[in-house]
């Protein structure tokens, strides 16, 4: 089955760009481009620096930077929930045999 496309046209930087993707995506792509050009604008704002390729470059490595530490901290976040079940099967086991020790 072939996914419908849709041709959405983003705005960075005040230059439109008209990008193809699946229909149901599309307000995912708004969304990211919302979050890019902020992203681009603070960064053109608070380093003056211009030419939209360099500030592009620089966007991609701060949000490439954002995730790996999200997927860092979400690495964590499991590790920590690994744990967290492995002392809560340790403490049912130790009610478990408590239990049998009473009978």
């Amino acid at each position: 089955m072939s996914e419908k496309t849709t041709t959405v046209t983003i705005r960075l930087l005040d230059k439109d760009y008209q990008v193809a993707c699946p229909t149901e995506e599309r307000m995912a792509l708004l969304e990211s481009a919302r979050y890019l050009d902020e992203k681009m604008r603070e960064i053109r704002d608070s380093r003056k620096m211009i030419g939209s390729e360099r500030v592009a470059v620089m966007a991609a490595l701060n949000i490439a930077h954002e995730l790996l530490q999200c997927r860092e901290g979400h690495g964590e976040s499991a590790g920590m929930d690994n744990r967290l079940r492995q002392l809560q099967n340790k403490v049912e086991a130790a009610i478990t045999r408590g239990r049998q020790l009473e009978l």
